[in-house]
This record gives structure tokens, C-alpha cells and sequence, in this order.
């Protein structure tokens, strides 16, 4: 893969709200790590979240093939 090329990201990891631990699983299409990370805190902060309850434990670059997301599978193809 070259440097300049778009990357499938899943970003795993957990969120408190209402004294309750969340788990979540996001995929997204980046270029970078930091720019999957800053698209995921911001999908999640749109639903009254702050940044400090998120945590996020797992971040991997997958193939098109393993997306769960359809949008994302397709777009990458």
C-alpha cells in the first residue's frame, strides 16, 4: 500500500453514559490513524458525549472484504 492511499480503519473501544460502560465499533475511510481517531470521537461526541468518557482500545487497518459497514465495503471497491 503506498502512503497516499486510502485506508479502511475499525476503531474499537468504550464510552461511559449514564454510569453504564458502552462498547462500540466503528469503520472508517482515512488516510491517516489520527484522522480515523478524530472522525470516530467526532461520530460519537454528535450524541452528547465528551471526549474524556471515550476510550479507545483497538485500532486496525482491515481489507474492503472484512467491512461489516456495506457503505464502507462499496465505496472502497
Amino acid at each position: 500500500m503506498s502512503s497516499d492511499e486510502i485506508k479502511i480503519y475499525r476503531v474499537t473501544g468504550v464510552y461511559w453514559k449514564n454510569h453504564r460502560e458502552n462498547l462500540f465499533r466503528k469503520e472508517v475511510r482515512a488516510m491517516k490513524e489520527e484522522d480515523a481517531i478524530e472522525k470516530v470521537l467526532s461520530q460519537i461526541t454528535s450524541i452528547g458525549l465528551l471526549r474524556r468518557q471515550i476510550t479507545i482500545r483497538e485500532i486496525e487497518i482491515i481489507n474492503p472484504e472484512q467491512a461489516e459497514n456495506y457503505l464502507i465495503r462499496e465505496l472502497s471497491q
